[in-house]
This record gives structure tokens, C-alpha cells and sequence, in this order.
């Protein structure tokens, strides 16, 4: 397979229409390029369900897996979104990234996200939507943050490809028809002293609504141990009057929301 995370940054300049390689003059063409690009990249196909998620995390999903060809919301914390990613691919697995451009790569090594099985598109612009199609047929776990709502027409075309292709598709936002919508409703970090100390952990509350089940609340700690995740959080100096200076900076990395 190709478009390793370090090969992605001239895509992303040509989406973005930013200097760079030529960008060509309408959509249809840049999004025809992409797909150029990823021309012969073998699909790295989940089982036929899902994926089960380790862990907590698994309290999280119905069955606790991420099932094949459909959506999953998660409104409001870009950590979970990385433990999610970082669980699923622990085998090598491939995903994607679009739309969100202050996506911390250092905090996703933290999780276990392998950065050379990870194609990265920022900022795609209004051709969001497109990106996300092309990325789907060949990939099994896509991340996307919508730039506009979404017409029903759109999200029942979207879901037919995903039902097809077996991508799962892990929406930052709403989205109609998921299978299950996550929201963070309160967190905890854990390992500071007064006024400074070494972050150790952070508990989540998180809210399920299940597509065929009631509302109901689950407890994550992150990192998960038994998911196997290194965890973002784990041993960063962090001083509550000035985070930015408890850490020299070439040590310092970004923590996730």
C-alpha cells in the first residue's frame, strides 16, 4: 500500500489549493488525482462485522465493535477520536483523517497510531464530502469533520458506498443515521499536584445513544491499559499557572481535547 502520512502533504496543498504542486481547476479533477494516487492500494479489509475494540473502549459500541459500513458520531473530544483510531489499527490497519487540521500527530503516537498507515488531509476544503467518498473505497476506517450540514440525499449515498466498500466511517460531529453518537460529558485528569505534576491519566464520562438501544452513560480511563494504549497523557510535566513552560520544548507534546 502507499500515501503513507509523510507522502500526504502534497495532496493536501493541492486540495487546499495552497502553494505547491499544480492544482488543477475544478473538483471533480482534484478529487481525480487523489484517487490516482491511491491506484493500487490493496483494501486491508476488516472482518466481515467489525472490529472489536480492547479495553473500555469496548463498553463504549454496541457488541463493543466498531461494525463494518457504517457511521459513528463523536461530538466533542478529539482524544477519544484517537483511541478509537488507535485501538482499531493496532494490527497495522490503515486510516484516514480528514478536516481536521489541528489534529495532533505527537498526541496520536501517544495512542498507538502509526503515522506511515495514516493519510492526513487537513484542510480539504469544500470538497470535503468528495475526499471523504474517494478515501472510503479503499480504506477501512475513515475520521472526518464536516464543514456543512448534510443533506438526507447525501448521507443515504454516503451510507450505500460505505454499506459496499465495508468502511467504517467515524464522524467529529453529527451526523444522520449512526450507528452510535459519543459525547464527553465530563472529564478528570489525573497525576497533578498543586500547581504542577506529571500527568498520569484522565477519566471521561461519555454519553451513548445507541441506534437500537437507550441513552446510557459509560466511564473511560485514558490511557486504556487494557487496550494497550501508551497513552498522550503519560509522564508530561504540567504546571496549572503555565503549562507551556513546565516542559522544555523539545520534550513537549501536544494533549489532545
Amino acid at each position: 500500500m502507499a500515501l503513507p502520512l509523510t507522502s500526504v502533504a502534497p495532496v493536501s496543498s493541492t486540495l487546499d489549493g495552497t502553494p505547491g504542486r499544480a492544482a488543477p481547476g475544478t473538483a471533480a479533477e482534484r478529487v481525480t488525482e487523489l484517487r490516482e494516487r491511491m491506484n493500487g492500494m490493496q483494501r486491508a479489509r476488516w472482518e466481515p462485522n467489525g472490529r472489536a475494540l480492547p479495553g473500555g473502549l469496548a463498553g463504549l459500541l454496541p457488541n463493543g465493535m466498531l461494525r463494518s459500513g457504517v457511521v459513528y458520531t463523536v461530538e466533542n473530544s478529539t482524544s477519544l477520536i484517537m483511541a478509537i483510531l488507535g485501538a482499531a489499527t493496532t494490527d497495522g490497519g490503515w486510516g484516514a483523517i480528514v478536516g481536521l487540521p489541528d489534529f495532533g500527530v505527537e498526541a496520536a503516537l501517544g495512542f498507538g497510531i502509526d503515522l506511515e498507515r495514516l493519510v492526513l488531509v487537513p484542510s480539504p476544503g469544500d470538497q470535503w464530502l468528495a475526499v471523504t467518498a474517494a478515501l472510503v473505497d479503499v480504506l477501512p476506517l475513515v475520521v472526518v469533520r464536516p464543514q456543512r450540514s448534510v443533506g438526507a440525499a447525501e448521507v443515504a449515498r454516503l451510507g450505500a458506498r460505505l454499506r459496499q466498500t465495508g468502511c467504517t466511517l467515524l464522524v467529529a460531529g453529527t451526523w444522520a443515521q449512526s450507528e452510535a453518537a459519543l459525547r464527553v460529558t465530563g472529564s478528570r485528569w489525573e497525576g497533578l499536584g498543586t500547581g504542577h505534576g506529571y500527568l498520569s491519566g484522565r477519566d471521561l464520562t461519555v454519553a451513548v445513544i445507541d441506534r437500537n438501544g437507550p441513552r446510557r452513560t459509560e466511564r473511560l480511563h485514558l490511557p486504556d491499559r487494557a487496550a494497550g494504549e501508551a497513552g498522550s497523557v503519560d509522564g508530561l510535566p504540567v504546571s496549572r499557572r503555565d503549562p507551556a513552560r513546565a516542559v522544555p520544548a523539545a520534550r513537549r507534546h501536544p494533549v489532545a481535547g
